[in-house]
């Protein structure tokens, strides 16, 4: 596929941005990247390729920070593992028959139900954005993954006048900071979950660090 790979997976994602610039700090773009680090994996199971990658990635020996820990934790994992093992626990959670045993929703955790007024407000900002859903995905744009997807396009997007630090917390705020710890004492809670821990882990680390550093945001 030709399409640049950032709007490719946008797109996968129900996201799709205009165009995804490579421009800006070291630091946003290392935050972007693990944005849509976190999104590829809790949209699909990753595949052989990806952990592979990240079993070649362990932070700095040095490195002692909470999140650095919660990194080496997930690679760690990922060393010798094999990309079915991942898919059947992916499927056993969050996908399921019938009901999952975890929701990746926000409108589940913010309101109690799929589908219901905190997605419409998501649909409203991306609109807002410039974004729009794919006819291909069959997750709604509350999705985590969706979301982790439009904050890296808010980080890393060319368009000033869109991804800038301002949409960035307000993004946040509104439509992850409520609910993500929620979802990660879900999945930690989740029957026979073993290779999603630590993938909850850096969620919880990650984003507890990107609130922090919002409100510290004028």
């Amino acid at each position: 596929m030709s399409q640049d790979p950032q709007k490719a997976e946008l797109d996968e994602l129900g996201a799709t941005p205009a165009t995804v610039g490579e421009i800006g700090l070291a630091e946003d773009l290392a935050r972007a990247d693990l944005y849509g680090l976190l999104a590829a994996l809790l949209h699909q199971p990753p595949s052989q390729d990806l952990l592979d990658r990240m079993a070649s990635s362990l932070p700095e020996a040095d490195d002692s920070s909470v999140l650095a820990g919660a990194w080496r934790n997930l690679v760690l994992l990922t060393k010798n593992s094999q990309a079915a093992d991942w898919r059947k626990e992916y499927d056993a959670n969050f996908v399921g028959v019938g009901r999952p045993n975890v929701f990746l929703n926000g409108s589940y955790f913010m309101a109690g139900h799929l589908n219901e007024k905190p997605l419409v407000e998501v649909r409203r900002a991306l609109q807002t954005f410039g974004l729009e859903a794919s006819e291909s995905v069959s997750e709604t744009e509350d999705h985590l993954a969706a979301l982790c997807e439009v904050m890296r396009y808010l980080i890393a997007g060319d368009d000033v006048a869109v991804s800038n630090l301002t949409n960035q917390k307000l993004f946040f705020n509104n439509y992850m900071r409520s609910w993500y710890e929620d979802c990660c004492d879900a999945i930690e809670n989740a029957p026979d979950t073993h290779f999603y821990l630590p993938v909850a882990q850096l969620i919880r680390e990650f984003f507890a660090i990107e609130a922090q550093g919002f409100d510290m945001v004028q």
